[in-house]
């Protein structure tokens, strides 16, 4: 749906016996057109634009303006990449930020450089196949923020080069680097900056280390952990003036550490807070929410607690999954 979008706004500007309205345009224009689009955040319109791209980059061809430019048009494709099925734009993603690195390297901003490299390794993961280059983008990440000394450059890298690792079945490799990630994390220099999600490096790090050491049954590790986890969780809920979805993957991470401790009442209290949450908030409206990312932990909770067996568990509480599952389903219907 939103590639159609695009088109149309890309029919509005072309006549049926000329060129576009937008290849009309004078190079002042467009870069009007261009300046505020990306104000109003149109990303439909900044992509009607990027035929001219080529132009505004000759225009004008100094380093720090044709990074700007391709940062532009890389950001609406990456927009596009969350409304969108299509891989188009992720691939555009890419070949827009590879151009935009070389440029960050000639102007020495190496934190810059350092997330650009990081952001064509999230996109190449959403392409098949595409595992190993993507490794070796955060490998790259990795070494600019050792030679730097941006820890939050490192903590990032790490945490992708352990979530690699962990999908290939390497659990050594990716608790290692997992633990790494958070070393890292703990020295960020932008400890408040929003990543994946809108959560910090440090919450991100903390909800796949927990995940994964209370799967391997390594309950001593992950008890301290989920306390910080929950209390990170707890400040990031503050800062965004509602419970987050953060904070409820923490709840779902103490249900499971309490499980594991035997105390399946604690486990269905905590829980129960999560399941409240959700059912009495819009999907949409709780911070850092998106469907998939509810849909997909509901589906872990069914996987991993003991108090959601069929069988066996708290009925109370596998009802009002269900009834979770039943409304996130409805606003992905509705997308």
């Amino acid at each position: 749906m939103p590639d159609r979008c695009v088109e149309e706004v890309k029919k509005t500007c072309s006549s049926t016996s000329g060129p576009s309205l937008v290849q009309t345009l004078s190079l002042e224009d467009v870069v009007g057109k261009l300046n505020a689009a990306t104000a109003a955040g149109d990303w439909h319109g900044l992509l009607a634009l990027e035929g001219r791209m080529e132009e505004l980059l000759e225009s004008r061809p100094d380093p720090s303006n044709c990074e700007t430019i391709l940062a532009i048009f890389a950001e609406a494709h990456k927009k596009m990449c969350f409304e969108s099925t299509s891989t188009e734009h992720a691939e555009k993603v890419i070949k827009l930020l590879s151009r935009r690195e070389q440029l960050l390297g000639k102007l020495q901003r190496f934190r810059d450089q350092g997330e650009n490299l990081h952001s064509i390794a999230d996109h190449l993961l959403l392409l098949p196949n595409r595992q190993l280059e993507a490794a070796n983008y955060l490998k790259r990440t990795r070494s600019i923020g050792a030679e730097h000394g941006f820890f939050g450059l490192e903590a990032l890298a790490c945490m992708g080069i352990g979530q690699l690792a962990l999908k290939t079945g390497n659990v050594g490799a990716g608790l290692e680097a997992l633990r790494q990630a958070l070393t890292a994390a703990d020295f960020d220099e932008f400890e408040d900056a929003e990543y994946a999600g809108g959560s910090t490096i440090k919450v991100n790090v903390l909800r796949d280390l927990t995940s994964v050491l209370i799967g391997r049954n390594a309950i001593d590790e992950a008890e301290p952990l989920v306390a910080r986890f929950r209390e990170e969780a707890k400040a990031e809920s503050a800062r965004k003036g509602g419970v987050c979805f953060s904070e409820l993957f923490s709840l779902f991470a103490n249900a499971r550490l309490l499980e594991a401790r035997k105390k399946p009442r604690e486990a269905a209290a905590e829980f129960c807070s999560l399941l409240d949450v959700l059912h009495n908030n819009e999907i949409r409206a709780i911070p850092g929410m998106m469907p998939r990312y509810c849909e997909e932990m509901l589906g872990a909770a069914g996987e991993t607690l003991k108090i959601l067996d069929p069988k066996s568990g708290e009925k109370d509480l596998i009802a009002g999954v269900a009834a979770a599952r039943l409304k996130v389903a409805r606003v992905q219907a509705n997308q």
